[in-house]
């Protein structure tokens, strides 16, 4: 694989998207509250946590997903709609199926697949669309 055809920029701003996507999308006025209940988690358990080694490595793994994509993406061909495809393909098709299996064995409810699935694909899509315009 030639790593020179990555736009490390478009790496970066994508892993940016990922993070501030997870910030709105489980903020209490969207998806937090139904989260935390569905997690059976009150605010002090969210709050009692390391916040930066949970935003630290929340980051490292929106970084490392970028990454990932931009490798599955390496293609002048791909554009913006390509990259919006393969990035909801990866979300729903790759993660979203996988998490589902987990919590089928896990007995976790669909409403929590329907919200950390459904982040998943967006922030994926999103990060398909940045890495697809900027070449």
């Amino acid at each position: 694989m030639d790593m020179s055809t990555i736009n490390w920029w478009a790496v970066l701003v994508a892993a940016v998207s990922c993070f501030a996507v997870g910030g709105i999308w489980y903020a209490p006025a969207v998806f937090g509250k139904a989260w935390m209940r569905e997690n059976k988690l009150t605010d002090a358990d969210v709050q009692g946590g390391n916040m930066a080694k949970i935003f630290g490595l929340a980051f490292l793994c929106g970084l490392i997903a970028s990454v990932n994509l931009a490798f599955f993406m390496n293609d002048p061909s791909i554009g913006v709609q390509e990259g919006a495809m393969y990035g909801f393909l990866t979300g729903f098709g790759w993660v979203g199926t996988f998490v589902g299996m987990h919590y089928l064995y896990e007995q976790k409810s669909f409403t929590l697949w329907l919200i950390n699935a459904g982040y998943s694909t967006v922030a994926l899509t999103l990060m398909g669309v940045i890495l697809g315009a900027w070449k």
